[in-house]
Protein backbone atom coordinates (compact mmCIF):
# COMPACT_ATOMS: atom_id res chain seq x y z
CA UNK A 1 0.00 0.00 0.00
CA UNK A 2 1.53 3.31 -1.05
CA UNK A 3 2.04 6.13 1.42
CA UNK A 4 -0.33 9.10 1.21
CA UNK A 5 1.02 12.07 -0.75
CA UNK A 6 2.88 14.72 1.21
CA UNK A 7 0.86 17.86 2.00
CA UNK A 8 1.26 20.72 -0.44
CA UNK A 9 2.84 24.00 0.66
CA UNK A 10 -0.64 25.55 0.82
CA UNK A 11 -1.87 22.69 3.02
CA UNK A 12 1.13 22.96 5.35
CA UNK A 13 0.56 26.70 5.75
CA UNK A 14 -3.15 26.15 6.35
CA UNK A 15 -2.57 23.42 8.94
CA UNK A 16 -0.04 25.59 10.78
CA UNK A 17 -2.71 28.31 10.84
CA UNK A 18 -5.48 26.04 12.15
CA UNK A 19 -3.06 24.63 14.74
CA UNK A 20 -2.70 28.15 16.16
CA UNK A 21 -6.36 28.13 17.29
CA UNK A 22 -6.89 29.01 20.96
CA UNK A 23 -9.95 29.70 23.07
CA UNK A 24 -11.03 33.34 23.10
CA UNK A 25 -14.42 33.63 24.79
CA UNK A 26 -17.83 32.04 25.26
CA UNK A 27 -21.26 33.66 25.13
CA UNK A 28 -24.86 32.62 25.65
CA UNK A 29 -26.22 35.63 23.75
CA UNK A 30 -25.17 37.52 20.66
CA UNK A 31 -24.64 40.78 22.55
CA UNK A 32 -22.05 39.06 24.74
CA UNK A 33 -19.73 38.45 21.80
CA UNK A 34 -16.94 40.98 21.24
CA UNK A 35 -17.29 43.24 18.19
CA UNK A 36 -14.59 42.44 15.66
CA UNK A 37 -13.51 43.17 12.12
CA UNK A 38 -11.82 39.77 11.82
CA UNK A 39 -13.42 37.24 9.45
CA UNK A 40 -15.37 34.67 11.42
CA UNK A 41 -16.04 31.07 10.35
CA UNK A 42 -18.94 29.34 12.10
CA UNK A 43 -19.21 25.58 12.58
CA UNK A 44 -22.77 24.34 12.86
CA UNK A 45 -24.62 21.04 12.61
CA UNK A 46 -26.73 18.44 14.35
CA UNK A 47 -25.54 17.49 17.82
CA UNK A 48 -24.25 14.09 16.67
CA UNK A 49 -22.59 15.21 13.43
CA UNK A 50 -19.08 15.43 14.94
CA UNK A 51 -18.76 19.22 14.99
CA UNK A 52 -16.42 19.61 17.95
CA UNK A 53 -14.37 16.61 16.83
CA UNK A 54 -13.89 18.19 13.40
CA UNK A 55 -12.71 21.46 14.96
CA UNK A 56 -10.24 19.58 17.16
CA UNK A 57 -8.97 17.56 14.19
CA UNK A 58 -8.45 20.65 12.06
CA UNK A 59 -6.65 22.36 14.95
CA UNK A 60 -4.61 19.22 15.72
CA UNK A 61 -5.59 19.63 19.35
CA UNK A 62 -7.43 17.07 21.45
CA UNK A 63 -9.57 19.33 23.63
CA UNK A 64 -9.83 22.72 21.98
CA UNK A 65 -13.56 22.31 21.40
CA UNK A 66 -15.47 20.22 23.91
CA UNK A 67 -16.27 16.89 22.25
CA UNK A 68 -18.62 14.89 24.44
CA UNK A 69 -20.03 11.38 24.01
CA UNK A 70 -23.32 12.97 25.04
CA UNK A 71 -24.65 15.07 22.13
CA UNK A 72 -26.02 18.50 22.95
CA UNK A 73 -23.36 19.59 25.43
CA UNK A 74 -22.27 22.72 23.50
CA UNK A 75 -24.75 25.27 24.86
CA UNK A 76 -22.96 28.51 24.04
CA UNK A 77 -21.18 30.17 21.16
CA UNK A 78 -17.48 29.52 21.68
CA UNK A 79 -14.96 31.68 19.83
CA UNK A 80 -11.40 30.66 18.99
CA UNK A 81 -8.73 33.02 17.67
CA UNK A 82 -6.31 32.01 14.91
CA UNK A 83 -3.08 33.45 13.61
CA UNK A 84 -0.25 35.19 15.50
CA UNK A 85 -0.93 35.51 19.23
CA UNK A 86 -0.36 39.25 19.19
CA UNK A 87 -2.31 39.81 15.95
CA UNK A 88 -5.01 37.19 15.29
CA UNK A 89 -6.33 37.23 11.75
CA UNK A 90 -9.52 35.15 11.99
CA UNK A 91 -11.95 33.51 14.39
CA UNK A 92 -13.67 30.12 14.52
CA UNK A 93 -17.12 30.03 16.13
CA UNK A 94 -18.42 26.74 17.54
CA UNK A 95 -22.22 27.07 17.61
CA UNK A 96 -24.66 24.98 19.67
CA UNK A 97 -25.69 21.74 18.03
CA UNK A 98 -29.31 21.18 17.13
CA UNK A 99 -31.80 18.35 16.80
CA UNK A 100 -30.93 16.21 19.82
CA UNK A 101 -34.13 14.75 21.27
CA UNK A 102 -32.93 14.39 24.88
CA UNK A 103 -32.44 18.13 25.33
CA UNK A 104 -35.45 19.80 26.94
CA UNK A 105 -37.63 21.93 24.69
CA UNK A 106 -36.93 25.25 26.45
CA UNK A 107 -33.18 24.78 26.03
CA UNK A 108 -33.61 23.81 22.38
CA UNK A 109 -35.62 26.93 21.65
CA UNK A 110 -33.10 29.15 23.43
CA UNK A 111 -30.13 27.65 21.57
CA UNK A 112 -31.96 27.87 18.26
CA UNK A 113 -32.66 31.56 18.82
CA UNK A 114 -29.05 32.27 19.76
CA UNK A 115 -27.86 30.45 16.64
CA UNK A 116 -30.41 32.18 14.41
CA UNK A 117 -29.43 35.61 15.74
CA UNK A 118 -25.78 34.84 15.14
CA UNK A 119 -26.22 33.53 11.59
CA UNK A 120 -28.58 36.33 10.61
CA UNK A 121 -27.01 39.34 12.31
CA UNK A 122 -23.34 38.73 13.06
CA UNK A 123 -21.60 41.29 10.87
CA UNK A 124 -18.17 39.62 10.92
CA UNK A 125 -19.51 36.22 9.80
CA UNK A 126 -17.73 35.38 6.54
CA UNK A 127 -18.11 31.60 6.30
CA UNK A 128 -20.27 28.72 7.53
CA UNK A 129 -19.17 25.10 7.80
CA UNK A 130 -22.22 22.84 8.03
CA UNK A 131 -21.36 19.40 9.35
CA UNK A 132 -23.58 16.54 8.21
CA UNK A 133 -23.26 12.86 9.07
CA UNK A 134 -22.42 11.33 5.69
CA UNK A 135 -24.44 8.21 6.52
CA UNK A 136 -27.63 10.25 7.02
CA UNK A 137 -27.20 13.00 4.45
CA UNK A 138 -28.95 16.34 4.78
CA UNK A 139 -31.82 16.05 7.24
CA UNK A 140 -34.86 18.30 7.36
CA UNK A 141 -33.20 20.38 10.08
CA UNK A 142 -30.07 20.78 7.96
CA UNK A 143 -32.16 21.90 4.99
CA UNK A 144 -33.98 24.42 7.16
CA UNK A 145 -30.66 25.84 8.29
CA UNK A 146 -29.49 26.09 4.69
CA UNK A 147 -32.68 27.92 3.74
CA UNK A 148 -32.13 30.29 6.66
CA UNK A 149 -28.61 31.30 5.61
CA UNK A 150 -29.35 31.16 1.87
CA UNK A 151 -29.87 34.95 1.48
CA UNK A 152 -26.38 35.71 2.84
CA UNK A 153 -24.82 32.88 0.81
CA UNK A 154 -26.48 33.86 -2.49
CA UNK A 155 -25.20 37.42 -2.24
CA UNK A 156 -21.66 36.23 -1.54
CA UNK A 157 -21.63 37.79 1.91
CA UNK A 158 -21.10 34.38 3.53
CA UNK A 159 -19.25 31.38 2.08
CA UNK A 160 -20.55 27.86 2.68
CA UNK A 161 -18.86 24.48 3.01
CA UNK A 162 -20.85 21.32 3.75
CA UNK A 163 -18.67 18.67 5.39
CA UNK A 164 -19.92 15.10 5.14
CA UNK A 165 -18.43 13.69 8.34
CA UNK A 166 -17.68 10.10 9.38
CA UNK A 167 -16.92 9.34 5.73
CA UNK A 168 -14.67 6.43 6.78
CA UNK A 169 -17.85 4.48 7.55
CA UNK A 170 -18.96 4.60 3.90
CA UNK A 171 -17.96 2.49 0.92
CA UNK A 172 -16.64 4.31 -2.13
CA UNK A 173 -20.01 3.93 -3.85
CA UNK A 174 -21.88 5.23 -0.79
CA UNK A 175 -19.48 8.18 -0.48
CA UNK A 176 -19.99 9.12 -4.14
CA UNK A 177 -23.76 8.93 -3.68
CA UNK A 178 -23.58 11.13 -0.55
CA UNK A 179 -21.55 13.73 -2.45
CA UNK A 180 -24.00 13.76 -5.35
CA UNK A 181 -27.02 14.12 -3.07
CA UNK A 182 -25.48 16.99 -1.11
CA UNK A 183 -24.34 18.76 -4.27
CA UNK A 184 -27.83 18.53 -5.74
CA UNK A 185 -29.36 19.94 -2.56
CA UNK A 186 -26.92 22.86 -2.54
CA UNK A 187 -27.94 23.71 -6.09
CA UNK A 188 -31.13 25.14 -4.61
CA UNK A 189 -29.22 28.04 -3.05
CA UNK A 190 -26.57 28.52 -5.71
CA UNK A 191 -26.08 31.82 -7.53
CA UNK A 192 -23.36 33.55 -9.53
CA UNK A 193 -22.10 35.21 -6.34
CA UNK A 194 -22.30 32.19 -4.03
CA UNK A 195 -19.15 30.40 -2.84
CA UNK A 196 -20.41 26.90 -1.99
CA UNK A 197 -18.55 23.63 -1.56
CA UNK A 198 -19.10 20.09 -0.32
CA UNK A 199 -16.46 17.63 0.86
CA UNK A 200 -16.07 14.25 2.52
CA UNK A 201 -14.38 14.35 5.92
CA UNK A 202 -13.22 11.80 8.46
CA UNK A 203 -11.59 12.77 11.73
CA UNK A 204 -10.74 9.12 12.43
CA UNK A 205 -9.02 8.53 9.09
CA UNK A 206 -7.88 12.17 8.79
CA UNK A 207 -9.25 12.26 5.25
CA UNK A 208 -10.20 15.64 3.87
CA UNK A 209 -8.36 17.50 6.64
CA UNK A 210 -5.71 19.11 4.39
CA UNK A 211 -8.27 20.26 1.82
CA UNK A 212 -10.67 21.68 4.39
CA UNK A 213 -7.92 23.55 6.23
CA UNK A 214 -6.72 24.97 2.91
CA UNK A 215 -10.23 26.08 1.98
CA UNK A 216 -10.86 27.83 5.30
CA UNK A 217 -7.44 29.46 5.26
CA UNK A 218 -8.17 30.74 1.76
CA UNK A 219 -11.49 32.17 2.91
CA UNK A 220 -9.79 34.37 5.48
CA UNK A 221 -7.09 35.52 3.09
CA UNK A 222 -9.76 36.69 0.64
CA UNK A 223 -11.80 38.28 3.41
CA UNK A 224 -8.96 40.54 4.53
CA UNK A 225 -7.46 43.40 2.54
CA UNK A 226 -3.97 42.64 1.37
CA UNK A 227 -1.15 45.15 2.02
Amino acid sequence: MSAPPAPTRAARDALAWTHSARFLTTASRLDQLPPTELPEIAFVGRSNAGKSTAINTLAQQRRLAFASKTPGRTQHINLFALGPKDAPDALFADLPGYGYAAVERAAKLRWQQVMADYLDLRRSLSGVVLLVDARLGLTDLDRRLLAFIAPRVRTGQVKLLVLLTKADKLSRREADAALRAATEALGEIASEHADIGVALFSALARSGVDDVATTLHGWTRVAQPQP
